[in-house]
């Protein structure tokens, strides 16, 4: 019988007796007494099991009025590797929760895992000091607006939004069945089921200027049709016709885009003078033609033509702005 077994068989005696004597106890485990004593040790200090000895009855009981935090096995029992691990995921989600939307839910859980790993452990402060991961461009999401739609996510409840559509600097109103949330690229989004357009849409949290519950269910999604329509396209924007972009990169820009996954389909091969080709589908250019464009001279559009006169355009536009004062 493991340590997790025996914590279990020692709460199933306690609640079918109500009383349970050590004796009892080390003959039904069977362990010694330091290996008993540190059991029951483990359950009150670090499980916090109201467990008390009752010298009159002679025997362990639990205090049914106990003061304090509630005592439940759980259902999932962890190594203290297992701990350091999700603490370690704690630590990046903290990195890109910046908003504070998702820790306080679940920093509770947190300092069960912190106690549960004890004194004879790494630390877990020293797990927190040592991973770290800097955000960037992240856009700030109102913690109102961030609950509402988990709430309307979790009950099945539609929602009315007050939104901002920022390329065509327009704002509507909406009722929207939400289907799922998103993190991507350092933001939070919502897949919903768009009343007024008849289809599912993407819409960004930050966007959200009003929101307000509604009694109406939501209308169910099967999540393959979310992903159906969600995955057409390049990165947020979607669209229903798709075009292929092949992009070449310089023999210094491949040594990290050979590594990179910038589509679930792309494709790409090693060129023999060391340059990198890759092709990605794409229905709306918006996104890509800002990846395109990080890498500046590293990366020249082949096909199709539409895209690289874009680019072509917007290098251009960006090369008078820095020699329009010369």
């Amino acid at each position: 019988m493991n340590q997790t077994e025996r914590y279990y068989r020692i709460d199933q005696l306690i609640n079918e007796r109500g009383l349970v004597s050590f004796a009892e106890l080390m003959r039904e485990l069977e362990v010694s007494r330091a290996t008993l004593k540190r059991d029951l040790a483990h359950l009150r200090d670090r499980l916090n099991a109201p467990i008390v000895f009752d010298r009159d009855a002679g025997g362990y009981r639990y205090e049914k009025n106990a003061v304090g935090p509630r005592f439940q096995l759980p259902g999932l029992w962890f190594t203290a590797d297992e701990c350091l691990a999700l603490m370690t995921m704690h630590q990046m989600l903290e990195a890109l929760d910046a908003g504070g939307l998702l820790g306080p839910h679940i920093q509770p859980l947190m300092e069960r895992l912190s106690k549960a790993l004890g004194a004879d452990e790494v630390p877990a402060r020293e797990v927190l000091k040592r991973v770290k991961l800097l955000p960037a461009q992240q856009r700030r999401v109102r913690l109102k607006w961030f609950e509402l739609v988990g709430r309307a996510l979790m009950t099945r409840r539609r929602l009315q939004i007050d939104y901002f559509t920022r390329y065509r600097n327009e704002r509507s109103r909406r009722e929207v069945s939400p289907q799922r949330l998103v993190h991507y690229r350092g933001n939070w989004y919502l897949d919903a089921w768009c009343h007024k357009s008849e289809g599912v849409r993407m819409f960004a949290l930050d966007s959200i200027e009003d929101a307000r519950l509604l009694d109406a269910r939501a209308k169910e999604v099967s999540l393959k049709q979310v992903d159906e329509q969600t995955a057409r396209g390049y990165g947020i924007y979607r669209g229903t016709k798709l075009a292929w972009a092949t992009l070449v990169f310089s023999p210094e820009a491949a040594r990290w885009v050979r590594s990179e996954l910038w589509h679930a389909r792309q494709q790409g091969r090693a060129l023999p003078d060391g340059r990198y080709e890759l092709k990605v589908p794409y229905a709306d250019s918006r996104e890509l033609q800002m990846d395109i464009l990080r890498h500046g001279e590293n990366v020249e559009v082949v096909e199709p033509a539409a895209l690289r006169e874009k680019i072509a355009h917007r290098l251009g536009a960006a090369h008078r702005q820095y020699t329009a004062r010369g």
